[in-house]
């Protein structure tokens, strides 16, 4: 089998989808959020995303977005711009469809930053960041986005998972009104979450 077309399969660790499996393509640039990442990040949030209107720019497998429907999401909309993996992603969805969460959930065959740019003010609560690492202008770009877009009852919150090397305060710079409230270290990944502050 070629390398490309190779797959592992990863689990969603809570809410009704809890112990599912989806499927992982080996393709460039694709790098599923771990387990352990993944539950940290849920720790952070809450375990429940109850009425979250949610977006997903760089899904990929969709480990994220497909974790915010199961943990409670009003809405969660997860994008990917390559074809394979996008296939991929509709796949997973089809599979786990077999047990319905509440969310209305939606795939975009399109480009990230694009579609944030094309989104209202404060229209989404929480948004997932996850672009290939060696892709920084995506980050940067996708980052400005989001911020303008992301708020909530509570105020909005931004993850982005980046290289170890990243500089967190150049990225909070991006971002002026936010703050970098949370941060852990994976091996070679950084987990960050961005909270809207309040003043």
């Amino acid at each position: 089998m070629p390398q490309s077309m190779q797959s592992k399969k990863i689990r969603i660790i809570g809410g009704v989808w809890r112990s599912r499996l989806i499927k992982v393509i080996d393709a460039p640039g694709l790098r599923p959020t771990t387990d352990r990442v993944r539950e940290t990040l849920f720790n952070w949030l809450g375990q429940r995303l109850d009425g979250l209107r949610c977006l997903d720019v760089f899904a990929g497998a969709g480990a994220l977005g497909f974790e915010a429907a199961s943990r409670g999401a009003s809405a969660v909309t997860l994008i990917e711009r390559d074809k394979t993996a996008f296939a991929n992603l509709r796949a997973n969805l089809s599979d786990l469809q077999s047990s319905p969460v509440d969310a209305a959930i939606d795939l975009v065959h399109g480009d990230g930053v694009g579609f944030l740019k094309r989104q209202a003010n404060a229209s989404w609560n929480l948004i997932f960041l996850d672009p290939p690492f060696d892709d920084h202008l995506a980050l940067e770009s996708s980052l400005k986005e989001a911020g303008r877009v992301c708020d909530g009852p509570s105020g909005g919150q931004i993850y982005v998972e980046t290289a170890v090397s990243c500089d967190v305060a150049a990225l909070n710079s991006l971002i002026p009104g936010w703050e970098c409230c949370k941060e852990m270290t994976a091996g070679q990944v950084k987990a960050l979450l961005f909270q809207l502050r309040r003043d």
